[in-house]
């Protein structure tokens, strides 16, 4: 029974020290400027943006474009050696432009090169994956030292923290973070040693936050994560009964998954999105490679032909999906041979769209044993090709749907300028500034699909006057 009680009185007053903490930062942060900056993924943004949520809440608000700051978040990727080039060159901008601002760096970047990012000037606060769940505590703790801190956990199963989010910022769609780390340790890859092992919060919670986005005016939801479908390590639960229960929440009228590893898709659960009422014909799936002997250097967790056959059953189940694929070119052990069949393949498949990125050289990875090497100009022209690839398919896939009626989710456009949207297969359409009306932004609205933009990014859509 004491032991009780003095757990209970810790916990108590562990709340009450937080509880304290942000009433005093809410005093001090009251009418500060913030700018955000973040690199990277869809699971970055959605974090970024429950960062921008969270300050909001205590008083801060965001600077205008040329309005300097007084906190400047720099949310950091480091899926390349382009994407650390990319979170420096922010990093001296943003202080370059609000050189008075307090600067606080996070994110992929930050975790694994935290000597680096702390050196850089007019960096005050460095916070590794772990920490950044307590952003606004270190925040106010850190404020008015005067000197450049770090807090990061070094070892991967240090980094044990979930930050919730479930926002939308600038953007229609929520975001709604189901998962992150990974346990998958593919050869190539730095992100299980930036963001920890898989681990997930319950079902229970997510349902909540997405009736609140639901209660905020949503009406769509993109399932974030690292590696979604690995969901339920944490808590015992399946990705499957995640969906199901999504599904149920009313107001929510779409949802899309942002990425699935293809040996995770169950045929369970394409087969359940097939019917369900609000999971959308959209799928984007990684590959990496067509060939089944560099898959085996990336220590992948499936071969082609079960990703083929993946392809055939979303197919046969929703005719119209839509499906993008990752592909990566250029990586250790990719002969020509090797990038052919990777060509051959993908022209074989019934895919939408590629994304292509050359492969990165990451340090500490096990890919760097790996003895054949691939020249820059030869990933480039690798990357090319497929892009070429990539564009005749997704015009293909545009193609058949002139003509056709569908629903589409506006979001909200620039005064005088088209206006966007998105059909349940992930169709981007276009609607003339003439006819683009501030009342259809977050709204689902019966248009007709005409032809092609004049770049070919979308397609013309006409309003269904009765």
């Amino acid at each position: 029974m004491l032991c009780f009680l003095l757990a209970y009185s810790y916990l108590c007053a562990h709340k009450i020290i937080h509880l304290i903490i942000y009433m005093i930062a809410s005093s001090e942060f009251q009418g500060k400027r913030a700018k955000y900056f973040t690199l990277g993924c869809k699971l970055n943004f959605s974090e970024t943006s429950t960062f921008g949520k969270m300050l909001g809440e205590m008083g801060v608000r965001t600077a205008e474009k040329d309005e300097p700051a007084d906190i400047c978040l720099i949310n950091t990727c480091s899926v390349t050696e382009v994407a650390d080039h990319k979170c420096r060159q922010a990093i001296h901008r943003l202080v370059r432009e609000n050189p008075d601002a307090f600067v606080v760096v996070t994110g992929c970047y930050a975790q694994l090169e935290p000597e680096k990012v702390s050196k850089i000037d007019g960096v005050d606060l460095v916070l590794g994956s772990n920490e950044k769940a307590d952003l606004v505590q270190f925040l106010s703790e850190e404020w008015a030292k005067g000197t450049t801190h770090q807090h990061f956990s070094v070892k991967t199963k240090d980094i044990k923290s979930f930050a919730p989010s479930c926002s939308r910022g600038n953007r229609t769609r929520y975001f709604l973070k189901v998962q992150d780390g990974c346990d998958y340790f593919c050869t190539y890859c730095t992100i299980p040693y930036a963001r920890g092992f898989s681990r997930n919060p319950s079902i229970s919670s997510l349902v909540t936050q997405a009736e609140e986005a639901s209660r905020e005016g949503g009406k769509e939801i993109v399932l974030t994560g690292v590696n979604i479908g690995d969901f339920g390590k944490t808590t015992g639960e399946r990705f499957i009964d995640l969906v199901k229960a999504l599904d149920g929440v009313e107001g929510i009228s779409r949802y899309r998954i942002s990425s699935l590893e293809p040996d995770l898709l169950s045929d369970e659960l394409i087969d359940y999105c097939a019917k369900s009422r609000a999971f959308m014909p959209h799928y984007h799936i990684p590959l990496q490679s067509g060939s089944d002997t560099v898959l085996k250097l990336m220590h992948r967790h499936y071969d082609r032909q079960l990703f083929a056959d993946k392809i055939q059953r979303i197919k046969e189940m929703m005719a119209d999906a839509f499906i993008g694929v990752d592909v990566m070119v250029g990586c250790r052990g990719e002969t020509p041979e090797c990038f052919e069949e990777t060509y051959e393949f993908l022209d074989s498949l019934d895919v939408t769209q590629l994304h292509v990125f050359p492969y990165s050289e990451r340090p500490g990875t096990s890919a760097l044993s790996i003895p054949y090497v691939v020249s820059d100009a030869d990933k480039k022209e690798r990357s090319r090709r497929l892009l070429e690839l990539s564009d005749r398919k997704t015009i293909a896939f545009y193609q058949k749907f002139i003509g056709r009626e569908a629903e589409v989710l506006f979001e909200k456009a620039t005064r005088g300028r088209a206006m966007h949207g998105f059909t349940k297969n992930y169709i981007r359409v276009e609607l003339k500034p003439s006819e683009a009306r501030e009342e259809y932004d977050n709204q689902l609205i019966n248009v007709h699909l005409g032809d092609f933009n004049h770049d070919k990014t979308a397609l013309k859509a006409m309003l269904n006057n009765g």
